[in-house]
């Protein structure tokens, strides 16, 4: 395929993922949609300031971003860092005192495909409780460990409603970035036993709650946590882009007191 086309079959993609028709795209980047229609058929090759035009105005995503501009014949213009770099230090230490404010409540930073780079010690003590000691050096997909059946389903009173829900989101995940790894992940997830059955039945109806709590139960023990995700403001670096800060917080006074008293005096 050449550059023109790949580059063409990518912006279509992205147009239509956003449901924007040629006329939308074409004012909101402030060119005419008689060059828009021949970038699209791969008329017309792009420079690489119309590419940052177009990614830009259809939000595309830093990685994705670097694709339109090898798919257009131009070297990507986003760096990818490794997280443990010299260079993102400060932005560890940032989300460092991020997790510490969380204590002793559960916060965890993870990568786009859930790969646990960070964790308080109120997520450490969380797991202990659960399944027991993590080894430090251990690589822990929490997708997985969500999902699967040996790790958190066994405590997870409703882990067919927040299995359900969470595997939506990386369908949407994996609907936006478009790469082979999320899409591998979400295979992956689909595999476990008894997760293609619960996709095809509904939820449990009206909520009662305004947001659904992960409601673990352990012997006498039973913790109910709803979670917030965050990101970087202002990223500028693809791994920067993709990082999510999770904090859990207690549904009810009962969770709190156990989390509080499971922290060091």
């Amino acid at each position: 395929m050449s550059s023109e086309a790949e580059f063409a079959a990518r912006l279509r993609l992205w147009r239509r993922r956003k449901g924007w028709s040629q006329l939308e795209l074409a004012g909101r980047a402030g060119i005419s949609q008689r060059h828009l229609s021949f970038l699209e058929i791969g008329r017309a090759a792009p420079s690489r300031d119309m590419v940052a035009r177009l990614a830009v105005t259809l939000d595309v995503p830093l990685r994705q971003h670097n694709e339109l501009l090898i798919a257009a014949g131009f070297a990507p213009v986003w760096h990818e860092t490794e997280f443990a770099a010299p260079e993102l230090a400060r932005v560890r230490d940032a989300l460092d005192y991020m997790l510490g404010q969380q204590e002793p409540f559960p916060a965890v930073v993870v990568d786009r495909r859930w790969n646990l780079l960070q964790a308080n010690q109120g997520a450490a003590r969380l797991v202990e409780f659960l399944v027991g000691p993590v080894a430090p050096d251990a690589r822990v997909n929490l997708a997985d460990a969500l999902v699967g059946p040996d790790v958190f389903r066994p405590f997870l009173v409703n882990w067919a409603d927040v299995a359900r829900y969470f595997i939506r989101s990386i369908e949407a995940d994996a609907a936006a970035d478009g790469t082979a790894e999320t899409a591998a992940l979400l295979e992956r997830l689909l595999s476990y036993e008894g997760v293609r059955p619960l996709l095809k039945t509904p939820g449990a109806g009206p909520a009662a709650d305004p947001v659904l709590p992960m409601a673990f139960r352990k012997g006498e023990v039973s913790l109910e946590l709803f979670t917030t995700i965050a990101t970087l403001g202002t990223p500028q670096d693809v791994t920067l882009q993709e990082l999510r800060i999770e904090s859990f917080f207690p549904m009810h006074d009962d969770t709190a007191a156990i989390l509080r008293a499971w922290a060091p005096r």
